[in-house]
């Protein structure tokens, strides 16, 4: 399978990254139910560690597609 970067909204199934403050490792988690409507999407991620939690997308967080054909390839820029 091939994943992509997306800039929009994620799906059930899909790999989130939460960059980490300074000095401490990112998280990594995937998506288990989608939450809020169009416009205001957040999700219920279970993370690596089995700990679940509500995730709204911002700047800092990147979103893995499974799969090919969903969403654009998002342009990182630090």
């Amino acid at each position: 399978m091939r994943s992509a970067r997306m800039t929009g909204p994620a799906g059930v199934g899909d790999q989130i990254e939460a960059r980490g403050l300074h000095g401490r490792p990112s998280r990594r988690g995937r998506v288990v139910e989608l939450l809020g409507c169009a416009g205001h999407q957040h999700y219920r991620v279970r993370w690596d560690d089995q700990h679940e939690s509500i995730v709204y997308p911002s700047d800092g967080v990147i979103i893995t597609a499974r799969g090919t054909g969903r969403g654009a390839l998002a342009e990182e820029s630090d």
